[in-house]
């Protein structure tokens, strides 16, 4: 193996990205699995009825809603330790999956999985962002983004494999389950403490919460998104199996190929979001959205409709990843992890309403309707990118303040620089 390789991973940033990859890489294995089976899990074992799914997404998405309350809970922990907590809860909930026996049992787990589950989706990338500086956010996490489905393709290949020679059941998947995200949380327990790169003396201080009007419209991003992304997550799968009476084998093999393109090219959209700027690249998302969409909507082909889908997921990381790359070039160091946070909060706030009112508009008029409704969440979104600015074209107050001082630069001169435009 490469000499230089080596030595950049006994650096602190390169051990940093090394745990944080495996953790990324056992995490989105666990978490696939979970996904695959579970529906299977709760109709077959569990007897859950049509209204009890319902019921079970409901229950999942409140700690989600919730999540911004209980980062301010635990706020005085330091980022490592919390994501590494809410890890050891996503191995709790889904090891223990396996020993219930109804909704109720069952409904415990749901919750606690839930609540690991949402914290990682937003520490995650809290950490991942101190491991670079902001011109190069984008890249890293988009490797990230690459990383997770990554292992979340091999978790699709073993589960296809395993249950199609019954070598596991789904109580021992959801064993292993939790197992891989107690070994994501054991890596990533030991995440250095870095800012823009540099290892950091004293961690600096995280709000509890955060609430500022100059990230507005990351709030908004997040909030329409989440309408957006939740009619296509209802719904999407939903119309291609009972709309185009697609069976198991042929809806495996296009969650395969979307895993496997988003894996693939992640890294290079990353890269894009830097080197051309937020603003561009959300234009570029949005404009897609609304094509796939609109497809999926108005053209009754199944061809199509496989081709729109796939389109949708492949964009899809686009979103969180340039909201999150936003945020990081306008917030204070000690803002992004309760702001991130703030945001998965609006993400969920439409997550409760929107799925349920399309849901009964979709048996009243059709499938079609909702998808237009996601249009127009997503013509929205393209509207508030024209008003983010071109990030890349002009310098933030912290890319004022390493330029002035590159080699010096301290986590308060950091967060004042911040600030200066709040």
């Amino acid at each position: 193996m490469d000499g230089g390789f080596l030595a950049w991973l006994r650096t602190p940033v390169g051990r940093g990205f090394a745990l944080i990859a495996v953790a990324t890489a056992a995490t989105g294995f666990a978490m696939s699995a979970q996904q695959n089976i579970v529906s299977n899990y709760f109709e077959h074992d569990l007897g859950l009825a049509g209204p009890q799914f319902g019921y079970i997404t409901a229950i999942r998405e409140i700690p989600g809603f919730l999540l911004i309350f209980l980062t301010a809970l635990f706020y005085r922990l330091s980022l490592p330790k919390l994501t590494a907590g809410a890890l050891v809860l996503l191995a709790v909930g889904y090891g223990f999956f396996g020993v219930s026996s109804s909704f109720w049992t069952v409904a415990p787990w749901v919750i606690i999985s839930s609540m690991g589950y949402h914290t990682w989706l937003q520490t995650q990338f809290a950490l991942g962002m101190t491991l670079t500086t902001a011109g190069k956010t984008g890249s890293v996490l988009g490797r990230l983004a690459a990383i997770n489905s990554g292992g979340g393709l091999v978790a699709m290949v073993v589960v296809l494999l395993t249950f199609q020679f019954n070598l596991l059941s789904f109580r021992s998947t959801f064993v292993l389950c939790g197992i891989l995200a107690l070994v994501a949380a054991i890596a990533i327990v030991r995440f250095p403490s870095l800012d823009e790169g540099r290892v950091q003396a004293i961690e600096s201080r995280r709000e509890p919460l955060v609430m500022r009007r100059k990230y507005r419209f990351y709030y908004l991003l997040n909030l329409l998104d989440g309408g957006r992304q939740q009619i296509f997550f209802s719904f999407g799968l939903w119309v291609l199996v009972d709309h185009f009476r697609l069976g198991v084998p042929v809806i495996s093999a296009v969650l395969i190929g979307v895993t496997t393109i988003s894996m693939t090219l992640g890294p290079w959209i990353g890269r894009q979001i830097d080197r051309r700027g937020v603003r561009q690249m959300l234009e570029v998302a949005n404009v897609g959205y609304v094509v796939a969409l609109a497809g999926y909507a108005l053209i009754d082909n199944v061809v199509v409709a496989i081709i729109c889908y796939m389109i949708y997921s492949f964009i899809m990381p686009l979103s969180n990843i340039g909201a999150s790359t936003y945020l990081r070039t306008i917030a204070a160091p000690k803002d992004i992890a309760p702001s991130l946070a703030m945001g998965v909060t609006m993400q969920h706030a439409a997550a409760i309403v929107v799925p349920v009112a399309t849901g009964f508009i979709l048996t009243r008029v059709g499938y079609q309707v909702p998808f237009l409704i996601a249009c127009v969440f997503a013509s929205l979104i393209f509207l508030v990118t024209r008003r983010l600015g071109d990030v890349d074209g002009t310098a933030t107050p912290i890319e004022i303040a390493v330029a002035k001082k590159p080699t010096a630069l301290t986590t308060v001169e950091l967060e004042e620089a911040a600030l200066t435009d709040k």
